[in-house]
């Protein structure tokens, strides 16, 4: 199916949870050019203490977010009407590395563990004593984190509840199950689990084999995994059970980019990577420094950018000799293009609870060097590779925020932001990385604390912590931006930032000047409408336009086309440098 001028919006129900909220946004794409996005459902979440005789565990109450996406898949359908429209498709995106386990029933044996559960904190050692760091990311390509789905799984196989599990269904997979009875692992969010080949994009089965000889409780592990499928993939209609609660009709069921990052990042109107004559030094420095690219002409700091085409839109092309690429090894320190060319390229953050920054590759990079800096090789649609660093993001922040309401003495976030922006720059940078800041709880303490062992100078007000806070969090990017350009071998030109933190003004100029590099902020909504659009050029209505010369007639819209829907559909700023 697709759409004619006149004919009205297409629409499509994007199901997009995070770790703090949930909501349903239907998408309303016009003319296959533009997409207007409209909530139809929010709902809160976040872990919630079970006790144990041990303590307690933290959980998710994902019954509680799946009678929040009922209502809003029944809002969708009553709003996609009142514009002359019906539902066209559903696709769902979450967070990463959660997952739920199923019985030979389908039911859901317990509720699923949140990966901040602090029970999971020793268990990397444990595995790491046994199967090598650096072995696993030969394979799996991730940087270490502590929560990785293998690692929880290592906790979790010792629990009796473990001993029921028929399934394993990461979160987004979960709930797609639930509307339409089909198991399935969609492949940019498995790729989190630690349990995928980055280079095969296929279940890593001798690493599955060789955990459930070290761990026997993970012997079955392979039988618990469903087929892995690309983003894109239809996995079926509604069941006539989902039909029912939702009041909706047999609507297909796409498999997005289910990992929030990955439907972020295709919602992201990154412009091409270009070619760059002059070679980069791409072995790894102690002190990597950004190289920055000309700009056509200086704007003014937080000036509009023109969002009406391909000129701040456009795909990453994943052939040829100026592709972004990575080199798949495991032998060597020194990464560099895989095309033996340097290219310049834009780099993202998708900022809310985590920040994830990187770039899009077209293969992993699998370096010692890469695994010693910390990058993770996550794949993306169309056969990408989000080359990215997990920063703590505004987590802490919003944790500070939280902490003081708790305390009675909640702040104006806006006021707060302009007193901050106000105070000196610069005095208190701490590594927001440190395990400390990973759990709930007193983070204005646990931050104050982080600056005193660092021999910094500890902010006393609320406006000066908030300020270290932000500094903290752009001298992240700004690393981890300077490290991903050398081990990938590419210039970075800008820096793209999307989600939540995009509305940051003070937050994206501090990133500005941290990288050196000019930011773009937009869109805000930058995984609903990366949702949208996969499901949209899955069902056949966003199709390749024989004049605009971008491929044969009919054939799937490129992901530099889903790019310029994203571009017209956003109002982005650009920040540029002050020094």
């Amino acid at each position: 199916m697709r759409t004619s001028p006149g004919t009205g919006p297409a629409a499509f129900a994007a199901v997009d949870l995070g770790a703090t909220s949930g909501r349903v946004m239907l998408g309303l794409l016009h003319d296959g050019a533009r997409v207007e996005l409209v909530e139809t459902g929010r709902f809160a979440n976040g872990p919630i203490p079970v006790p144990t005789p041990d303590g307690a565990d933290l959980h998710w109450d994902v019954l509680h977010l799946w009678r929040g996406i009922l209502d809003g898949l029944r809002e969708a359908g009553r709003v996609a009407a009142a514009h002359g429209a019906s539902l066209a498709g559903i696709g769902v995106d979450s967070w990463a590395v959660d997952y739920g386990l199923l019985d030979a029933r389908g039911a859901l044996v317990a509720s699923p563990r949140c990966y901040r559960d602090p029970a999971f904190l020793p268990v990397a050692d444990e595995v790491y004593a046994r199967v090598p760091a650096a072995e696993l990311y030969a394979v799996n390509g991730l940087q270490h984190l502590p929560f990785t789905t293998a690692f929880q799984l290592v906790d979790d196989a010792a629990r009796p509840a473990f001993e029921g599990a028929h399934d394993l269904l990461l979160i987004p997979d979960l709930i797609t199950c639930w509307l339409t009875g089909v198991r399935v692992a969609e492949v940019t969010n498995a790729s989190t689990t630690g349990l995928v080949d980055a280079a095969t994009r296929t279940w890593a089965e001798p690493l599955i084999d060789r955990l459930g000889r070290e761990f026997p409780g993970l012997a079955g592990l392979r039988g618990l995994l469903p087929d892995l499928v690309e983003a894109g993939t239809i996995i079926g209609p509604l069941s006539a059970t989902a039909q029912k609660l939702t009041g909706l009709g047999a609507i297909p069921v796409v498999a997005v980019a289910s990992h929030d990052t990955a439907s972020a990042v295709v919602g992201t109107p990154l412009p091409p990577p270009t070619p760059v004559v002059e070679p980069v030094e791409t072995t790894p420095t102690s002190n990597p420094t950004p190289v920055v690219e000309p700009v056509e002409t200086t704007p003014q700091r937080d000036e509009p950018v023109a969002s009406t085409g391909s000129t701040t839109a456009g795909g990453v092309v994943s052939t040829g000799s100026t592709t972004v690429g990575g080199v798949v090894s495991t032998g060597s320190t020194t990464a560099e293009a895989s095309t033996g060319s340097t290219t310049g390229a834009a780099a993202y953050i998708s900022s809310g609870t985590w920040s994830l920054v990187g770039l899009e590759l077209d293969a992993p990079v699998l370096t010692e060097a890469s695994r010693e800096a910390g990058f993770t090789n996550e794949l993306g649609l169309d056969g990408t590779v989000r080359y990215l660093h997990n920063v703590m993001g505004l987590w802490v922040f919003d944790e500070c925020l939280r902490e003081w309401a708790r305390s009675g003495d909640a702040e104006d976030l806006d006021e707060l932001l302009d007193a901050a922006a106000a105070e000196p720059g610069g005095l208190t940078v701490v590594d927001l990385d440190d395990p400390a800041f990973l759990a709930p709880g007193d983070m204005p303490r646990r931050f104050t604390a982080a600056a005193e062992r660092a021999g910094q100078p500890v902010p006393a007000t609320r406006p000066a912590l908030t300020r270290a806070v932000l500094d903290s969090l752009a001298a992240a990017y700004a690393r981890t931006i300077r490290a991903a350009a050398e081990l990938a071998g590419v210039r970075i030109t800008q820096v793209h930032v999307v989600g939540g933190g995009s509305q940051n003004a003070l937050l994206c100029r501090l990133t500005a000047d941290a990288t050196g590099l000019p930011v773009v902020a937009g869109p805000v909504e930058a995984a609903a409408l990366g949702n949208v659009l996969v499901q949209a050029r899955a069902v056949g209505v966003l199709v390749d336009d024989p004049s605009s010369g971008s491929g044969a007639a009919g054939a799937p819209r490129g992901l530099g086309g889903l790019r310029d829907v994203v571009a017209a559909s956003s109002d982005l700023v650009r920040y540029e440098p002050t020094h």
